[in-house]
């Protein structure tokens, strides 16, 4: 199973940009979707597939947060 997560895009710098997840930074190749500082985005693999919007993203992380909690 391939799982893509949401993040927020902080910077762009070519075909690449700094996303944050939840305090964690990292650089995704940005080459298929434009995006902008400020963007959601889900990211697997370090390349980013989509622009998402905020209550989607928000939503995700949400699911995310509830798995975390009966795994852990």
């Amino acid at each position: 199973m391939c799982v893509a997560l949401p993040g927020k895009v902080i910077e762009v710098k070519g075909n690449t940009a700094v996303v944050d997840f939840s305090g964690n930074r990292v650089e995704a190749r940005s080459g298929l979707v434009e995006i902008e500082p400020g963007d959601r985005v889900l990211v697997h693999a370090g390349l980013i597939l989509q622009k998402v919007s905020q209550t989607e993203a928000e939503e995700m992380e949400m699911l995310f947060r509830e798995l975390e909690d009966s795994v852990g």
